[in-house]
């Protein structure tokens, strides 16, 4: 049986906001069927966004705190509750038609959690789930409890999903303190290179990611550039005006 196509979509550094435009767009075509699967794969400059069920109070110190910082911070539609992204962050915005594959949200986060856990056990790192709680997680050696490496928050549109995960692979932490990660005050955030205690490069962690979301998903991924997935796009746009 061949597999299901899917491209992926290396954007490189982007914006929140262009970022967040260009899902919306892809799943009013996905919604269509004028485009098929995307993943979109990409790294922020520093923001903090808030989930659509958020609460403003836990950005520490407000937005005033993260215009010191340089933080943009955008109110988002997805769920969850706020998150920081940053460089060294892995983020990836899966825009799939969920309802062709099977009809059940818990399954889909599940299945992202799944792909970010063994992507990381390719690393030796023994991720896994918290029960009660979205995300993978990591328990720690000095008895501090579970950090999480992962955050995922989703929304659906007629069954297709937009949003996805973002995975710590180099962030520099500190910029969570600006929060309350996920609206959870007990417990901590870590990252792939804190984990192994060397340099990860998204080099180096990419290709392992989009291998595990393929296997879990049972895709075959096919890469595409930026600017052919525009083209595509644009097709789409100009098909349905005629």
């Amino acid at each position: 049986m061949s597999m299901k196509p899917c491209l992926v979509v290396d954007l490189g550094t982007v914006a929140y906001g262009p970022a967040y435009a260009l899902q919306r767009r892809l799943v009013e075509a996905r919604k269509a069927g004028a485009v098929g699967d995307v993943l979109l794969l990409c790294e922020h400059p520093h923001v903090v966004t808030l989930g659509r069920n958020g609460h403003r109070e836990h950005l520490r110190g407000g937005e005033r705190a993260l215009e010191q910082r340089g933080v943009e911070f955008h109110p988002t539609d997805r769920g969850g509750d706020v998150t920081y992204h940053g460089p060294g962050q892995l983020v990836g915005y899966p825009i799939l038609h969920v309802g062709e594959i099977r009809r059940d949200v818990v399954w889909y986060v599940r299945q992202l959690e799944e792909t970010l856990i063994r992507a990381s056990a390719d690393f030796g790192i023994a991720a896994r789930r918290e029960p009660g709680l979205t995300g993978v997680w990591v328990d720690t050696a000095d008895g501090r409890g579970p950090e999480k490496l992962a955050a995922i928050g989703v929304h659906f549109s007629r069954w297709v999903c937009s949003h996805g995960f973002a995975c710590n692979v180099s962030t520099d932490l500190r910029y969570f303190d600006l929060i309350v990660p996920c609206g959870i005050g007990d417990k901590g955030v870590t990252s792939l290179e804190r984990l192994l205690a060397r340099p990860v490069t998204f080099a180096e962690f990419r290709p392992r990611l989009v291998e595990r979301f393929a296997e879990v998903f049972g895709f075959q991924m096919e890469a595409a550039t930026p600017a052919a997935l525009e083209e595509q796009l644009e097709r789409a746009t100009l098909g349905a005006k005629a």
